[in-house]
């Protein structure tokens, strides 16, 4: 009787194992149904279910077997010279070997145990993954400001339709036509730039599904306890995977400025003086809801120029100040910047120029070399306009492009959009 019930408790205790199913290490032991493997030993050479791993478990000698999570093909972990375990590797000849390789073929090389190697190549593991986080997030931030940019687009677009709403009730019936071909031209490009958009929103999160599940392969693999898997498989896993070069990749703003007037000065030639005063004061009152305030920072400014106590004025001095040569400050070239720096978005602000004979306002990248000569131009992180020899008006590039003015302005307006995209590569 006792033994029928134990045969009875062993028969349930197998039927509670799950058979091995197509892709998984079945147990070698098992003759008739093989059930799935619990642990691989490297020294049998062989794998176990729950039932025939209990020796290992229990008889002393087979206690000191070194035993893994359930792998195929353990005879490849086997030393094919040799016979023995592949438990070493040979940093000198970059491979794995066994302990009598040591003495025979690798003698003097640099040996260290599988468990070490692994060790160094977790930590590379590790800083890939942190370079792959880094890159995830870099995109998601690419998103977030596309989508702004999509905002900003869609902001533009709806002034410029309130705005010529407000001119085309000026004129008569016939100019109405042309009020709807614009705004179905600003609808247009709306769109187009929002298809743009979408299409680049969908390469960045394909790009981020591919490196997250390259992150959970670098994480899996950096916390398996299979030496010969993680080494096999580290070489595919060590760099992040292969993603677009998104340096040059942009949203560009749609210009709308000016496309009432042309649309209605292709209708109709009835606009009076005062129908263009009014669309350009609606435009500078538009960009004037931008304005910043700017406060010259000190530590930037030539030691040539001579700055407000406020910060709002500069001009060039006679004696040059011995003041400290610290990083933010110009050495050779009479430039001053602001305090105030924008990463994002559109700004403006003004400035007096009015009795001035020679002058430089623009904006700049905060990377700018302010150290030597320096030559304004886009290429060098400088988008400004300068006046030379009391009427010589200009932009700084190569080559320079003269502007042609009725007369000398007393103020300069200087309106910037910034663009985060511009920042990653």
């Amino acid at each position: 009787p006792y033994f029928r019930k134990s045969s009875r408790k062993k028969a349930r205790s197998r039927s509670d194992q799950r058979c091995a199913k197509p892709g998984e290490v079945p147990c070698d032991v098992c003759t008739r149904t093989k059930l799935k493997a619990l642990k691989s030993c490297l020294v049998c050479l062989a794998s176990y279910c729950e039932t025939h791993l209990e020796p290992h478990q229990r008889i002393t000698s087979l206690k000191t077997h070194q035993l893994i999570d359930p792998v195929d093909n353990l005879e490849g972990r086997m030393c094919k010279k040799h016979n023995k375990p592949l438990e070493l590797f040979c940093k000198t000849d970059q491979m794995f070997v066994c302990l009598l390789c040591t003495v025979l073929d690798h003698k003097s090389h640099d040996i260290v145990p599988l468990k070490e190697e692994c060790e160094g190549k977790k930590a590379e593991l590790g800083k890939t993954g942190a370079e792959i986080q880094q890159m995830i997030q870099k995109r998601r931030v690419m998103i977030q400001e596309i989508k702004r940019s999509v905002e900003l687009n869609r902001e533009d677009a709806d002034r410029e339709i309130a705005d010529s709403v407000r001119v085309f009730t000026a004129l008569m019936q016939s100019v109405e036509r042309g009020q709807a071909e614009l705004i179905g031209m600003i609808e247009e490009k709306q769109k187009t730039t929002e298809k743009q958009a979408e299409g680049f929103i969908k390469e960045l999160q394909q790009e981020i599904s591919e490196l997250m599940r390259r992150s959970t392969e670098v994480e899996q693999l950096s916390h398996t306890e299979d030496h010969l898997h993680l080494l096999q498989t580290f070489p595919s896993l060590s760099v992040p995977p292969h993603t677009k070069n998104w340096t040059q990749v942009r949203v560009h703003r749609s210009s709308y400025v000016g496309s009432e007037r042309r649309a209605v000065a292709q209708l109709e030639e009835m606009l009076s003086k005062e129908m263009k005063k009014l669309c350009a004061d609606l435009k500078l009152k538009r960009v004037q809801q931008l304005e910043v305030k700017v406060t010259l920072d000190p530590r930037t400014a030539n030691p040539e120029l001579i700055l407000s106590d406020d910060g709002k004025q500069v001009k060039h001095g006679d004696v040059r100040k011995n003041l400290p040569d610290n990083p933010e400050r110009f050495s050779r070239c009479t430039c001053v910047l602001g305090k105030q720096s924008f990463s994002s978005g559109r700004f403006y602000y003004e400035v007096q120029v009015k009795g001035k004979t020679d002058w430089d306002l623009g904006v700049a990248r905060e990377t700018i070399d302010r150290k030597g000569k320096v030559t304004a131009s886009p290429k060098n992180g400088y988008w400004t306009i300068c006046l030379r020899n009391k009427n010589e008006y200009s932009v700084a590039a190569f080559p320079a492009v003269h502007l042609s003015l009725k007369s000398q302005p007393q103020k300069v307006g200087v309106l910037t959009v910034v663009s985060l995209l511009s920042h990653y590569e």
